[in-house]
């Protein structure tokens, strides 16, 4: 049996199996039923690991035993693994997720704030400061960010950008916004953002600029700052450097509000355009 590497890679990724157990399910699926031996063979795995990766198959839903002498498997249609496999992976998040709920109660939780506590005390507040690779990590350290703002949220971002931002986090500019944090957005307004803008309208004060620019600042305490410009970038290699320092982000804070006095408001430039 020949079956592509990149074609089991993804099946890898999809269904969170390892490559023998990849490897023997796709061997089942081209012949229907068949012995741990003849799986074995046909798939190139090692007789002596063969049953045990039979075993977890069919623990996991994607294939039968069939009993009798040799020991048969059958393998279950794909869409009913497919089902199978979606209902696994909801039950085994609920459970995760109900345990990390109950540690909150917990003195474990505890002993970690106390932990982080001390931490943050022993070192200096210019060793704050770290890089951030790929735009998921991105944005779940804005996030971070923004649900600790006390005071402000200033964010210079592109078109793209705009509508990943009201997209991602405008669960968490609501929060702050419920707090008093005011929040700033300047971005190149297109006719696309209008309908998007309109969801953030009462949360922040979004303005349309030409700068083209990357960054968010808290409280004019830490910022961070994208390096790269995120349509030449892969969202998987986009880079951000995220820096704990009044001195430095109250300074481009400084450089940010000389520009957001002549940036027109973004309700105005879609009504022209």
């Amino acid at each position: 049996m020949i079956v592509k590497e990149e074609f089991l890679s993804k099946l890898r990724t999809y269904f969170s199996l390892n490559l023998y157990e990849v490897k023997i399910w796709t061997a089942l699926l081209s012949r229907g039923a068949a012995s741990a031996g003849e799986l074995s063979d046909i798939a190139n795995v090692p007789r002596s690991r063969s049953y045990d990766v039979l075993e977890s198959l069919e623990k996991k839903g994607f294939l039968v035993m069939k009993l009798g002498k040799p020991i048969r498997y059958v393998a279950v249609s794909p869409a009913e693994v497919v089902e199978r496999v979606k209902k696994h992976m909801r039950e085994e998040s609920d459970r995760k997720i109900k345990r990390l709920e109950d540690m909150r109660n917990t003195e474990i939780i505890d002993e970690l704030k106390t932990l982080h506590t001390q931490g943050i005390e022993l070192i200096e507040p210019s060793d704050l400061s770290g890089s951030l690779k790929g735009r998921h990590n991105l944005y779940n350290h804005l996030d971070l960010m923004i649900k600790g703002a006390e005071k402000s949220v200033t964010i210079a971002t592109t078109s793209q950008g705009l509508l990943r931002k009201i997209e991602g986090l405008k669960p968490t500019f609501e929060k702050v916004k419920k707090r008093g944090v005011k929040i700033r957005i300047a971005a190149p307004i297109t006719r696309e953002a209008k309908d998007a803008l309109a969801d953030v309208a009462e949360l922040a004060d979004v303005r349309h600029t030409d700068m083209r620019a990357r960054f968010c600042i808290v409280d004019s305490k830490e910022i961070m700052f994208m390096v790269l410009d995120d349509k030449e970038v892969h969202p998987t290699y986009d880079v951000g450097i995220w820096v704990n320092t009044p001195f430095f982000a109250s300074s481009v804070e400084k450089m940010f509000d000389s520009q957001w006095k002549g940036m027109g408001k973004a309700d105005d430039i879609i009504r022209k355009g």
